[in-house]
């Protein structure tokens, strides 16, 4: 291959996938057109690309997989940019202004109810009920005491209703702040607006819970100041009351309903500065952090193993490196799916997830910018940074390409050149200006 030289050409393509283990493979071809502007009329090729002639034979595209355990390159780019994305709401930037960090914020951490007693590691002088000081990296943690008396059925069904908790949550919010500041629900949007970013996280006896960044702002977003009585103090004792209120109503198994609510644990704490302060108080740096570090993961707390595929069979649990009380949620999950009462939770697509079918991170509009601009942002760069220096400017393009999904991953040769590569610059995912 060096001989024909086609080793450099190889080299080349496979650095811009910035370390992507499972890139997307595609045929086809891009083609972009000069137009004039004046008359609108389609000039000659600025550039032709067909992915017969590249290296590798077809065009390779990262497969931007957020999950470390299936491409920890592309993970690596998105919980960079999901730092980014927090940061920008807590301090500006990025589009978003700077005086969005002087506004009340608290970081609350919402669980799940119990579903039965679990083995837990409670503090340095006080054992678990089973009797046992259980050291933190303890298997057995989050596991049931007693399997035969856990309530599966509702662990998976929480899991399910979990993204739609948190909805009635965030509307039961608004009005909880309104009534604080004695105004009404309908004109509450003239003095303030909530903006929110969040994450899902399993804990390991398998059940989510969310940890969310609130913001108060003013009746604008964050472009606008919130009014005097918008405080933190108000605020975080605002989120306690729906959070002990909210319910969802859920399906009625064998003669049993089902009713859902948060747990009696919640979190709620104010963030105060940039900056690290001898760890006493919770910064905007650590909360962005925190946030971006699970944005990243799936159920690997809660299975004790990696289970990042949807499964097609019940048999293949059997062959699952997972904890017994990971395949009991699963086997759970696979059960109800059958239910054609509850088709509509997806329970068998989403049993490797233990029923949770939610997105992972989500915000609201006005919290800052999105993972969309960011990656345009980078890519512009990337474009920019490979443009010949001398190439002239055109105001206009017109674009013709097709391309069709041809397999993934790399060859075994691929793989091994791949193993020898530094990224090429601004596809490692850098943090973007602005």
């Amino acid at each position: 291959m060096a001989a024909q030289g086609t080793l450099p050409g190889i080299l080349r393509q496979l650095s811009t996938l910035g370390g992507c283990t499972t890139p997307i493979r595609l045929d086809g071809h891009r083609t972009e057109y000069d137009v004039n502007t004046t008359t609108g009329e389609i000039g000659g090729i600025l550039h032709h690309l067909n992915s017969s002639s590249l290296p590798a034979g077809q065009l390779l595209v990262r497969c931007n997989n957020r999950r470390t355990t299936r491409c920890p390159a592309c993970a690596e780019v998105y919980r960079r940019d999901t730092f980014h994305l927090i940061t920008s709401g807590l301090r500006g930037g990025k589009g978003i202004p700077l005086q969005v960090a002087a506004h009340p914020r608290v970081f609350a951490t919402f669980t799940a109810p119990s579903f039965g007693p679990v083995h837990n590691r409670l503090s340095s002088s006080r054992t678990c009920r089973c009797g046992t000081h259980h050291d933190q990296d303890d298997d057995v943690l989050g596991t049931p005491l007693n399997p035969d008396t856990y309530d599966y059925e509702a662990a998976v069904l929480w899991n399910a209703h979990a993204g739609q908790l948190w909805r009635r949550f965030s509307t039961y919010l608004r009005r909880e702040v309104a009534k604080r500041a004695g105004v009404s629900q309908r004109r509450f949007r003239e003095h303030a607006r909530l903006s929110f970013a969040k994450v899902a996280e399993y804990q390991k006896r398998g059940a989510v819970h969310f940890h969310a960044v609130i913001r108060l702002d003013g009746p604008a977003g964050g472009d606008t100041p919130p009014p005097p009585w918008a405080t933190a103090d108000l605020l975080t004792d605002a989120i306690r009351t729906p959070t002990a209120k909210v319910r969802i109503d859920g399906p009625t198994i064998d003669g049993r309903t089902h009713t859902f609510t948060f747990g009696r644990q919640l979190d709620v704490r104010t963030i105060r500065s940039a900056d690290f302060n001898d760890g006493q108080e919770l910064t905007e740096r650590a909360v962005a952090a925190y946030i971006a570090k699970y944005a990243t993961k799936g159920t690997e707390t809660a299975t004790g193993g990696t289970l990042d595929r949807p499964l097609k069979f019940a048999a293949e649990l059997a062959q699952l490196d997972i904890s017994d009380h990971a395949r009991r949620l699963i086997r759970t999950a696979w059960t109800l799916g059958a239910r054609k009462d509850l088709e509509h939770l997806r329970l068998r697509a989403w049993a490797h997830m233990l029923g949770f079918r939610g997105h992972f991170s989500t915000k609201s509009r006005r919290y800052s910018t999105t993972l969309g601009a960011l990656r345009d942002a980078r890519t512009e760069w990337r474009r920019a940074q490979a443009a010949p220096a001398n190439t002239p400017t055109t105001n206009t393009t017109y674009v013709l390409a097709h391309w069709v999904f041809a397999g993934t991953g790399l060859s075994t040769a691929e793989t091994w050149l791949a193993e020898t590569l530094e990224p090429a610059p601004g596809t490692e995912g850098e943090p973007t200006r602005g």
